[in-house]
């Protein structure tokens, strides 16, 4: 029998399947019965994506059934067996759909089956930067379970997500592996089917970052094979379905490897390969290099740990400013007053604390360099947030003197203290930093007293004097912009126009952090944008802006203002912290961000009105951006501002309040504005909202309209 025969075998029996569960369901439910994946903008995604039709009701999924066959065309080909092997991912994709009928959580944990749409764009930025350096699906039971859950074990150090299909998962549980989204290892199923989740992931990849339209195949499997490092971990026994399953992640790109003396397509299906040699031989195949950072510490360090929750019962110690003093501070000194790798600790160490209490710390970074400036001192600190939450075990929330630090028991008890802060600190910032960082030196301090003398004698007047100075950056007070292309490793096309009032659409990159990176990386993701030729200042479009956009963008745009939603707005890649649309009953603008799961007045969740304005092109009306710029004097300055925001998700608008209120009061002289802007518990129907802001005199009732 030829490796043909299998994936047509195989594929004909999860058709047979299919068939039988969807005519089944129309029996019992009727053709008209609404299907779909919940919190997704489409509906059944791998086939949307890869016939450019939308299925909402069981009759539609009957027909689309119809046109998985003509995928079927069972010539002794490659190209054939590879379609074959689509049509088996698509059949999959209708069978889990199925179990979605009148139940949004089919599974039970720790099997999480289908992703939202929040948490691909979520794994955006991670991806982009590395962080996520490839996702790894694991399917089958490993020969033992201890050889199981060291791959996924090593997966997770190296900080690759790690997906789960079959007794692999019930191996991880019987090794104590700790899994959930948070840690990148996630449990999909039992059911071989379930592995469609995973490839649901990159070819909504596709839809979101890359501008990939739907129903473009050849386009969707160029973009997974280039631009998402995925690939297959098949353990012994394949049987037809899996082989047939395997067949269409490798139309995809992603390469599978097996321990079963099975056939063998070079750098596709290979074969033969032990489960300790798994790691490095997927690794190879895809290409993907890991970036290893040794820190001497007891427990493991990988971007895989930066979502670990430890619970209060779990907990050994913990520091928490809210309560006590602690901060965390990054100090420029001379060359001289620096001992390179020297870290100390003053006061008490974990050991001496009692199990659960809270108490004091400050850890102070002290560095210095020929290229080093004052600059990039918050540029470092806001790494401490991602540095201390990778060590394992570790959790870190907030900034500043505003931090809490929880250290877990198993943590503690692998023998991790307080010196260990310092070492991850130490050879994170020689690292990420090399290029201003000559010498680093690191002081961690849990002394009560001399931890307060710290926090309000050197820490808080520092950030008063960086606040000032941030709060008094405009666009037209510096001479550059930056660009920012680190997002084109998933969306080719889209550029961000970094300025002191417009951060990065992710969040995740300010002004101050753009030159940094420039000044780190000259050659790297962010260069210098100049702005001596302006068109028009009132929608904020230069002509030097729009050189550097065509230049980086590939071609790809022409032009682009800084400050309208209609005119040339800026592009969306799909990493948006919030997405903002028009609302034309009130002449307003809605605004969600990717946390809120509801409905706007817009009609549309967060990810259906995201599906419209990600992958770098440029979208009239609608603007993906970060939470920040929600309280920007330049946000949609040239439609009239933050006076147009009639509607925001309660959460956000308690996040940006303070600063949204500043704005609006300098702006207008309007007091609490946001007592004027509408949420969720107040409607999401369009009248109503008209209705209601009218009631509150809001002043976007009365602008000049936003649509002629």
């Amino acid at each position: 029998m030829t490796l043909f025969d299998v994936i047509f075998q195989g594929n004909d029996a999860v058709y047979g399947l299919t068939e039988g569960a969807i005519d089944g369901a129309i029996e019992k439910y009727g053709a008209d019965k609404k299907v779909a994946f919940p919190a997704t903008a489409y509906s059944i995604p791998c086939y949307y994506a890869v016939t450019g039709i939308k299925v909402g009701t069981l009759g539609e999924l009957k027909e689309a059934l119809g046109v998985v066959k003509t995928l079927m065309t069972r010539e002794p080909a490659l190209n054939d067996a590879l379609f074959s092997g689509v049509a088996t991912a698509l059949c999959a994709e209708f069978i889990e759909v199925l179990k979605y009928i009148d139940n949004e959580t089919p599974y039970e944990a720790p099997c999480a089956g289908h992703l939202p749409d929040a948490v691909i764009r979520t794994l955006g930025v991670p991806l982009v930067t590395g962080d996520i350096p490839g996702v790894a699906v694991i399917l089958g039971a490993a020969p033992t379970a201890e050889e199981g859950a060291a791959l996924v074990k090593s997966y997770q150090e190296q900080g690759i997500l790690v997906t789960l299909v079959g007794g692999i998962i019930d191996q991880c549980i019987e090794q104590n592996v700790k899994m959930g989204a948070s840690l990148r290892v996630i449990p999909l199923g039992y059911d071989v089917t379930s592995v469609i989740h995973v490839v649901s992931v990159a070819v909504r990849a596709a839809l979101i970052f890359g501008n990939v339209k739907p129903g473009d195949a050849a386009g969707l499997m160029a973009y997974t094979k280039e631009r998402v490092p995925a690939f297959v971990n098949a353990f012994s026994p394949l049987n037809e379905v899996i082989v047939a399953a395997g067949a269409g992640a490798i139309a995809l790109g992603f390469p599978v490897l097996t321990n079963e003396d099975t056939f063998e397509v070079p750098g596709a299906l290979i074969p033969k390969v032990a489960p300790a040699d798994m790691n490095a031989a997927s690794l190879d195949a895809r290409n993907i290099k890991i970036k290893i950072t040794k820190i001497d510490i007891p427990v493991s360090f990988a971007s895989a740990y930066e979502g670990e929750i430890i619970r209060r019962g779990d907990m050994q110690v913990e520091f928490d400013g809210s309560r006590v003093d602690c901060c965390e501070l990054v100090h420029m000194k001379e060359p001289g007053e620096i001992e390179d790798h020297k870290i100390e600790v003053i006061g008490p160490d974990l050991d001496e604390f009692e199990v659960g209490s809270k108490h004091s710390i400050a850890y102070v970074v002290e560095v210095a360099g020929k290229s080093m400036q004052e600059d990039f001192e918050p540029v470092f600190e806001r790494k401490f947030h991602s540095y201390i939450n990778c060590i394992e075990g570790v959790m870190h929330t907030g900034q500043r003197d505003m931090i809490r630090i929880r250290i877990s028991k198993d943590t503690f008890n692998a023998g991790f203290r307080l010196k260990h802060i310092g070492e991850v600190l130490y050879a994170n910032v020689k690292n990420e930093f090399a290029a201003v960082v000559d010498k680093c030196q690191v002081k961690v301090i849990t002394d009560p007293e001399l931890v307060t003398k710290i926090r309000h004698e050197i820490a808080v007047p520092m950030f008063n004097k960086r606040d000032e100075r941030l709060a008094t950056m405009t666009d037209e007070a510096v001479d550059v912009y930056y660009s920012c292309i680190m997002c084109q490793a998933f969306s080719p096309s889209h550029v961000c126009i970094v300025t002191p009032e417009r951060l990065g659409l992710c969040g995740a990159v300010s002004w101050f952090d753009a030159k940094a990176t420039n000044e780190l990386d000259p050659t790297g993701p962010c260069q210098v944008v100049t702005k001596e030729k302006p068109i028009d200042e009132r929608i904020g479009e230069y002509e030097d802006v729009n050189e550097a956009v065509r230049k980086f963008s590939h071609g790809a745009l022409d032009d682009v203002s800084l400050y309208s939603i209609m005119e040339k707005p800026m592009t969306s890649c799909g990493c948006f912290e919030c997405i903002c649309g028009i609302e034309p009953f009130s002449n307003g603008v809605c605004i969600a961000n990717r946390e809120y799961a509801g409905q706007t007045p817009l009609g549309m969740t967060f990810s259906e009105l995201a599906s419209m304005t990600g992958g770098g092109v440029q979208t009239p009306g609608f603007m993906g951006h970060g939470k920040h710029f929600i309280g920007s004097k330049k946000f949609m300055k040239a439609e009239g501002g933050v006076a147009r925001i009639v509607w925001l998700p309660k959460d956000l608008k308690e996040q940006v309040a303070a600063n949204l209120n500043k704005t609006a009061k300098e702006l207008y002289g309007i007091d609490n504005f946001t007592d004027m802007i509408a949420d969720e518990t107040i409607t999401t129907d369009p009248e109503e909202l008209v209705a209601w802001l009218t009631e509150k005199g809001h002043p976007a009732l009365g602008m000049e309209p936003l649509m002629a």
